[in-house]
């Protein structure tokens, strides 16, 4: 079975709440659970499958966790990880770069030679521009629980199953 964990930070309120929900639908007994204020980039190595929680704060930058450990990362090898990214974003107060760092995280990632998994569609979305948005698709699953928390339950059941699946599990 491939190993499978789930990083995302114990302290950013919303991000770990939809961080529990995807551990109680994908199966506890099946992922690990990360605090990614916390993780190194050894902590990321050594898994084949990767969910990683990555909000977007202020104008479309990483929270401070993510953004110091990106120079580790950066010199990293992630051929064969596959990397499925989840973030929380306001596409009604921040339209000009809605949820962008699930985008920094995602092209990062991928020039290091992971393979980004878990893309789902951009209908039902009100924004301007979005670094996540690649060929008409999101790079992962973006949540707006300011403006559609209505939406959120639904979107992350479709999308565990969609990971799932391109985890091979």
């Amino acid at each position: 079975m491939n190993k499978t964990a789930i990083f995302y930070s114990f302290n950013s309120q919303k991000t770990a709440k939809i961080g529990e929900k995807i551990t109680e639908l994908f199966g506890k007994d099946k992922i690990d659970v990360k605090n990614a204020e916390v993780s190194s980039k050894d902590d990321l190595l050594q898994y084949e499958n990767l969910i990683l929680g990555v909000p977007t704060w202020f104008d479309g930058e990483l929270p401070n966790y993510w953004d110091e450990l990106l120079p580790d990362i950066e010199s990293s090898d992630f051929k064969g990880k596959k990397v499925a990214i989840y973030g929380l974003g306001d596409q009604k107060n921040y339209p000009e770069n809605f949820c962008d760092g699930i985008g920094i995280m995602a092209y990062t990632l991928q020039s290091l030679g992971a393979e980004i998994v878990g893309y789902t569609q951009k209908e039902g979305y009100h924004y301007e521009a979005s670094k996540a948005e690649i060929d008409g698709r999101f790079v992962g699953l973006l949540l707006d629980q300011e403006n559609q928390a209505r939406l959120t339950n639904e979107r992350v059941q479709k999308w565990i199953l969609v990971i799932q699946n391109e985890f091979k599990l």
